[in-house]
């Protein structure tokens, strides 16, 4: 199981600053949408210059412009892009088409997905190379958690990894899914130590 770190609405100074304490620690890096609006394509080639050895992801969240979107992620260093799986399937099957062209992936986003089970059978023959489940879950009623989940992974043998409100006092149940990835924000990033908290997840999901 990987670790996927993700960076969003804060500050540029922090993004760099937490990525140069963590990067030993981290499978992926991901750089998303609000800093790549506010700083443009240059926070990737910063980060990238932080974690060198790192896999970064561009979380855009493409929905039009498929090749031409992806093709300014690749070229300012991204590993993975991301597209959204609410657009039409010409802009999905567009990305991952550039991605594979340029020996990158593509993730695909189910946040808008109109039916989750769909978008996930379908999303292989598209040329996805894994899925992002975001879903909340609430330990004390994690019913509709778990149905989605099911309906998503009983359609697809991609990649999956899960994006909700990681913590220390849930990581335990959400691993119980044995995700391929989990996606960590806040915990690590706001930790008072983002290196020791970084370790901590990732030895966890290095176990499984």
């Amino acid at each position: 199981m990987k670790l996927q770190i993700s960076f969003d609405k804060i500050a540029e100074d922090k993004v760099l600053s937490v990525i140069s304490k963590i990067s030993n620690h981290a499978d992926i890096i991901e750089i998303g949408p609000y800093l790549l609006y506010k700083y443009g394509v240059k926070i990737l080639e910063k980060a990238i210059k932080k974690a060198p050895n790192t896999v970064i992801s561009a979380d855009i969240k493409i929905i039009d412009n498929g090749k031409a979107l992806s093709q300014l992620m690749i070229d300012s260093g991204a590993h993975w892009v991301s597209v959204m799986a609410g657009t039409n399937k010409e802009v999905i099957h567009s990305v991952c088409g550039n991605t594979h062209s340029n020996n990158k992936k593509t993730i695909l986003d189910l946040k808008d997905a109109p039916s989750a089970g769909q978008s996930a059978l379908e999303a292989k023959s598209l040329g996805v190379d894994a899925i992002l489940f975001q879903f909340p879950f609430d330990p004390k009623n994690p019913a509709l958690f778990m149905d989605r989940w099911d309906m998503v992974k009983g359609n697809t043998d991609l990649p999956i990894y899960i994006a909700t409100d990681i913590t220390r006092d849930n990581i335990e149940r959400i691993i119980e899914f044995q995700p391929d990835g989990i996606i960590i924000s806040d915990a690590i990033i706001n930790a008072d130590n983002p290196a020791q908290e970084a370790k901590f997840f990732k030895d966890l999901c290095h176990k499984v």
